[in-house]
C-alpha cells in the first residue's frame, strides 16, 4: 500500500496546547486534514478537496512534549472520490508508551486543475487488513449517501416523547442562552495550495467556537454556566463541506446547545461564508455543519454531570429531539460496521484448558459490568433501561426490574432450554455436554436476519450463586469450539459470541436483571437492524423476558404440576 500511506509526525509544542497543556482539538484537526489530503492526492496525482470527515472517537489527550503520530492510506477509490482512513497514535519519548488518540474516515474528491473528468485507479490490496478496510469503505460509504431517509423514520419515532420531556423539565438552563456567534476572515495564510479555505482551519475554527458554547456564561442576569470546567472534545458527528470558501471570505460560526446527556453535551455549528458584495446583505451560503460532542473533567478526575436543557422554542425542540437521534445513530452505525468484520476463533473445549476457560468467562463478564462509562440511551416504561459502552466495540447493558425473587429469577435465565419461552431469536436450545452442575455447554439456533442461512451458536454458559450477601448470581456465556460438533452444517452459519451474561440482584422480593453483551457480528445484528438507531427488538426482548419471568414461569409451573397429577 506504499502509493496510498502517508506518515506524519508532529512534536507538541506549547503553540499547539490549550490552557491546560493538552494538544489542542483543532490543532490535531488541521494535522489530520493535512496528512489525509496528502494521501489521497499521492493516489490520485490531482489535487484534492475534503468532502466530509465521518465520525471521529477522541480516546486519548496528547500534552506538550509528546510526539504525535499520523498515518493515512486510501482505503477505496471510487469513481471520483476515495476514502482515507487515518489513524492517530501518541508516542512518549520519556516512558517509552504508545497509545491509540484517533482513527478517522475522511472522503475525498480529485479537482483536475484542467477540470476534466476523473477516474480514479483502484487501490492495490495486499493484507486481510487492506481487504477488511476496502470492504467496510462500501458501507461506510452507504451510510454517508442515504442517511436522511432513516433519520427521518427516528426522529417520527421520537418525536412525541422528547418533545414532552423537553417541555417538562424543571430547573433546565435555556438552550437559548449558550448560543455563541464568531466571525473569521479569510486571509492567505488560511488558504490550501488551491486558493480555497483550508478544510483543517474551518474545522479548528468550528471547534473552537463549539467549546465556547458548551462553557459559555449565559448572558445577564442568568450567570449560570452550563459547565464549571473546561470541555474535553471527545467525538464529532461527520463534518460534510457543502462548498467552498476563498481567501477574503466572510465566516459567521453560529454555535448552540442542543441537548445534554448525563456527562455529555452536544453543540451544534453551522458555518456561513459572506465574499465582500454579500457582506451586510444576508446573501449566505452554507459552508459546513457538524455536532461537537464534549464531557468536562472536574478537579477529582470525575466526569462532570451536565444540568438538563430546554428550549422553548419550535426550532429548538427539533434541535433537542435531533440530538438524541442522532445519539442513538452513531451507535448503530458502529453496530452496523462492526457486523462486517470477521468473527472470533472461539478458544477449543478440552479438559486441559477447561478450568481456565470457565474462569475467564466468569471473570470478563465481571470485568464488563464494572467498567466505568456505561450511558444509558433508552428508558422504557421505568421497568427497562438501555445502556451503552462505547470502547472500540460496542457493549449493550439492558437493566429489567422484575417482581420475583433473585434466586427465582437465576434459576429460570440460567436454563437456557427455556430461552425459546421469551426470546423470538430463539428457535432451538439444547445441551450437548454437562461439565459440572453449574457449567454446560449448549447448542442454540437462531433465525437469520438478512435473508441468508440461519445461524447456530455453540455456547458455555457458567453460572454461579452469591459468595456473600450484596453479590449477584451470576450466568456467564461465551462461544467455544467442540470437535465433535464441527461449525459446518449446509442449513446454519457457525457465528461467535465473545462475552456475555447476566447478573441478578436481590432487592427483597424483586430483582434487578442485568444483561450484558459485549458486541460481536453474531449478535449486534439483532440489535441495530439499520444505521438509524438502535433495533426495537432490544426493548420487546426485554419485555419479553420480564412477562416470562413475572407470569410465564407460574403458567409453566401450574402446567407441569396439572401434568403430574
Amino acid at each position: 500500500m506504499a502509493g496510498t500511506q502517508v506518515h506524519m509526525c508532529k512534536t507538541i509544542f506549547p503553540a499547539h496546547a490549550n490552557h491546560h497543556g493538552a494538544l489542542s482539538a483543532g490543532q490535531l484537526l488541521k494535522w489530520i486534514d493535512t496528512t489525509a489530503c496528502l494521501a489521497a492526492e499521492k493516489h490520485a496525482g490531482f489535487s484534492c478537496v475534503t468532502a466530509s470527515v465521518d465520525d471521529i472517537q477522541f480516546e486519548e489527550t496528547a500534552r506538550v512534549g509528546q510526539i504525535i503520530s499520523i498515518n493515512a492510506k486510501v482505503n477505496r477509490a471510487f469513481t471520483t472520490s476515495m476514502e482515507v482512513g487515518v489513524k492517530v497514535t501518541l508516542q512518549d519519548p520519556l516512558t517509552n508508551v504508545e497509545k491509540l488518540i484517533s482513527v478517522a474516515f475522511s472522503t475525498y474528491v480529485a479537482r483536475p486543475a484542467d477540470g476534466e473528468k476523473v477516474n480514479l485507479k483502484p487501490v492495490e490490496l495486499l493484507t486481510a487488513e487492506d481487504f477488511l478496510e476496502y470492504t467496510l469503505a462500501a458501507e461506510r460509504r452507504k451510510i454517508r449517501l442515504d442517511p436522511e431517509h432513516g433519520f427521518k423514520n427516528l426522529m417520527q419515532q421520537l418525536c412525541t416523547i422528547w418533545e414532552r420531556v423537553c417541555s417538562n423539565e424543571e430547573d433546565a438552563i435555556s438552550t437559548d442562552l449558550t448560543h455563541v456567534q464568531s466571525i473569521e476572515l479569510v486571509l492567505p495564510p488560511h488558504a490550501n495550495h488551491q486558493g480555497n479555505t483550508f478544510g483543517g482551519q474551518i474545522m479548528a475554527w468550528m471547534e473552537t467556537v463549539a467549546a465556547i458554547s458548551a462553557s459559555s456564561p449565559p448572558p445577564p442576569p442568568a450567570f449560570s454556566r452550563l459547565s464549571r470546567f473546561h470541555p474535553t472534545l471527545k467525538s464529532v458527528d461527520m463534518f460534510k463541506f457543502r462548498g467552498p470558501s476563498t481567501v477574503g471570505d466572510r465566516l459567521v460560526f453560529n454555535a448552540i446547545v442542543n441537548n445534554t446527556f448525563h456527562k455529555s453535551v452536544e453543540v451544534g455549528v453551522r458555518v456561513e461564508a459572506y465574499n465582500c458584495e454579500e457582506w451586510g446583505k444576508g446573501h449566505a451560503r452554507h459552508i459546513n455543519s457538524a455536532f461537537f460532542i464534549f464531557n468536562a473533567i472536574q478537579g477529582n478526575g470525575e466526569l462532570f454531570m451536565f444540568p438538563r436543557v430546554k428550549s422553548t422554542t419550535k426550532d429548538g425542540l427539533r434541535r433537542y429531539r435531533e440530538a438524541v437521534a442522532r445519539k442513538r445513530i452513531r451507535l448503530a452505525r458502529k453496530c452496523v460496521l462492526l457486523t462486517k468484520e470477521v468473527d472470533r476463533i472461539p478458544d477449543p473445549w478440552d479438559k486441559i484448558n477447561q478450568e481456565n476457560i470457565i474462569n475467564s468467562n466468569i471473570a470478563a463478564l465481571t470485568i464488563m459490568a464494572a467498567k466505568p462509562g456505561w450511558k444509558v440511551t433508552r428508558t422504557l416504561d421505568s421497568k427497562i433501561k438501555i445502556f451503552t459502552l462505547e470502547e472500540g466495540a460496542v457493549a449493550i447493558k439492558v437493566e429489567m426490574q422484575v417482581r420475583i425473587p433473585s434466586e427465582l429469577a437465576f434459576s429460570l435465565l440460567s436454563d437456557f432450554t427455556l430461552q425459546a419461552h421469551w426470546d423470538k431469536y430463539c428457535l432451538t436450545s439444547r445441551i450437548v455436554q454437562n461439565i459440572t452442575e453449574d457449567d454446560k455447554i449448549y447448542s442454540i439456533t437462531s433465525p437469520s436476519v438478512n435473508g441468508n442461512k440461519s445461524n447456530d451458536f455453540l455456547i458455555l454458559v457458567s453460572r454461579r450463586k452469591p459468595c456473600k450477601t450484596g453479590d449477584p448470581y451470576v450466568i456467564a456465556v461465551r462461544s467455544v469450539a467442540l470437535t465433535y460438533v464441527p461449525p459446518f452444517n449446509q442449513n446454519y452459519r457457525r457465528r461467535q459470541i465473545e462475552y456475555a451474561g447476566f447478573l441478578i440482584y436481590s432487592d427483597g422480593n424483586n430483582s434487578l436483571v442485568s444483561f450484558y453483551n459485549q458486541g460481536t457480528p453474531a449478535v449486534m445484528s439483532y440489535f441495530a437492524s439499520n444505521f438509524t438507531g438502535l433495533s426495537e427488538s432490544i426493548e420487546d426482548t426485554a419485555s419479553a423476558c420480564i412477562r416470562f419471568l413475572e407470569f410465564g414461569s407460574s403458567k409453566m409451573n401450574a402446567t407441569s404440576l396439572s401434568d403430574s397429577s
